[in-house]
């Protein structure tokens, strides 16, 4: 129970949130009546061309015989399949984050002299603001990550100068300092919480300079620094995966909508933050670690596929785990056959589960991984198919890599702010006018009642 006075919900507040429920509440056939496109997607979850770019690409369908047929999901980069790059990237080295975020802020994939001088430019900008720790992480930390990185990006706008200049100089120069410093702003929002309210004890190392953004997540994070190979090059993986989805994307549309209010790139960044936040966005690979750490307290044999049916019928029934009738971790808005990323990160995730002795919950993300399109589509009526998202794998990925499940949103926008910074340097040269969709009224008009005529 709260302590605080104003936190609390009483009758009155109540009353007044029934009042704005029943104010609020639109009928559903007006959205047919008036052609309105819901959440911007059409009846079969596609979403409306509100803008157009050359930053990636999600493809999910093609065309046969001048239909167009579902397909084998594909993400690109710049016009490059992320599969190829992943792929292409040297073994030994774990900087695969940065070569990507140079190919989408600058459009070309960088030489081996620009990838070094473009990791340099960012492991420059990778230090704080003098006493920033002492005075606005280490205060009041927050027990939600992504608010702790919210407020210190907003914060961070009193420390520049040059805040408000939208140049596009400038712009670049401000997302960059914030591609270096978002790790630093995640990890220390972290361990300031754990100190300060779970009394853990607290240490701050400085990021390494050799280093590359992955690694030195986990040196900043672990109390002793070390990580192995095979877990920096999953976690560099992964932050490509998460970089970057389309302008579409909530957090990445309300980049483009509030850059086109001509604000500065603090505010852009934390609304961005605010969106990605949600666990409709952000959040859902916690809600499918928690889901299967459910499933293994109620299963008795990890093996029995039988038993594990019943166990996923009766999550979309709403009889098991939070019973919101969802098996997380299936799905997407654009996927349908499969999900790039998923698919990429299974084999890494399968590596890692060697290393670090978990085949047995490894074989069962697999089980369910096969079993799940199955029942979604015996139980279910459904537009279109079902398969495994990157949230399904990325959730046990980090559980292995021993991050906190307070950082798992982090992560995702520590990866995602490249992306970000690609979609505001491109509203910004467009410099298209503010965005402003409309929205039907379907209100009818009153004439005005006077005071002493209302009744009580």
């Amino acid at each position: 129970m709260t302590t605080n006075r104003f936190c609390e919900i009483t009758p009155k507040l109540q009353q007044l949130s029934e009042l704005s429920k029943s104010c609020a509440k639109i009928d559903p056939d007006s959205y047919a009546k008036y052609d309105v496109k819901r959440g911007l997607r059409d009846i079969n979850g596609k979403g409306v061309l509100v803008g157009l770019t050359e930053i990636s690409e999600v493809s999910s369908s093609k065309v046969v015989d001048g239909k167009t047929v579902p397909a084998d999901g594909e993400l690109f980069y710049r016009g490059y399949n992320v599969k190829d790059i992943i792929a292409g990237l040297p073994r030994n080295s774990n900087f695969g984050f940065e070569e990507c975020t140079y190919l989408l802020l600058f459009g070309e994939l960088p030489t081996q002299s620009e990838l070094h001088d473009f990791s340099q430019i960012l492991s420059d900008y990778r230090t704080l603001p003098t006493s920033f720790v002492r005075d606005i992480i280490m205060k009041a930390p927050s027990k939600d990550m992504m608010n702790t990185l919210a407020r210190s990006v907003l914060t961070l706008y009193s420390y520049d100068d040059l805040a408000d200049d939208i140049s596009l100089p400038n712009v670049l120069r401000q997302c960059l300092e914030l591609i270096s410093l978002f790790p630093l702003l995640s990890v220390y929002g972290y361990q300031a919480y754990k100190h300060y309210h779970d009394g853990a004890s607290l240490f701050i190392h400085s990021p390494k300079p050799e280093y590359s953004t992955a690694e030195n997540i986990l040196h900043i994070l672990r109390p002793d620094s070390q990580f192995t190979p095979l877990e920096a090059k999953l976690l560099d993986t992964s932050l490509i995966l998460h970089m970057e989805h389309g302008g579409g994307n909530n957090s990445t549309f309300t980049t483009h909508l509030v850059s086109s209010s001509g604000t500065d790139t603090y505010s852009v960044i934390a609304a961005s933050l605010g969106s990605l936040k949600g666990p409709k966005h952000g959040g859902a690979n916690i809600k499918v670690v928690r889901m299967f750490e459910d499933m293994k307290q109620q299963l008795s044999d990890w093996s029995d596929e039988e038993e594990i049916s019943r166990y996923l019928t009766a999550l979309l029934h709403k009889e098991a785990f939070d019973k919101a009738g969802l098996i997380y971790g299936m799905g997407h808005a654009v996927y349908s056959l499969s999900d790039p990323r998923a698919e990429i990160f299974r084999s890494f995730v399968e590596k890692l589960s060697a290393e670090k002795g978990c085949e047995k919950e490894f074989a069962l993300y697999a089980t369910v991984e096969r079993l799940a399109p199955q029942i979604i589509a015996k139980e279910r009526k459904i537009y279109k198919g079902v398969s495994p998202n990157v949230d399904f794998f990325s959730g046990f990925a980090y559980s292995m890599l021993g991050l906190p499940v307070e950082l798992y949103t982090p992560i995702f926008a520590i990866a995602r702010i490249a992306g970000w910074s690609a979609h505001r340097l491109e509203e910004i040269v467009e410099n298209g006018k503010i965005m402003r969709p409309a929205y039907q009224h379907v209100c009818e008009r009153r004439p005005y009642i006077p005071m002493k005529e209302r009744s009580c």
